[in-house]
């Protein structure tokens, strides 16, 4: 393999990681939501 090919291999490596990470922060970010809205319903049903 030559240098360009690594160069290449590289840079798709880093592209596919990028995107795996941007997935798992949105989920997390969806899950913190999740918790908010579990959490205030929980607080609207005890004041009652």
């Amino acid at each position: 393999m030559n240098r360009r090919h690594t160069i290449i291999i590289t840079l798709l490596a880093g592209a596919m990681m990028l995107s795996a990470c941007a997935n798992t922060v949105r989920g997390v970010g969806r899950d913190v939501g999740n918790t908010v809205d579990a959490t205030g319903a929980a607080v609207n049903d005890v004041a009652r």
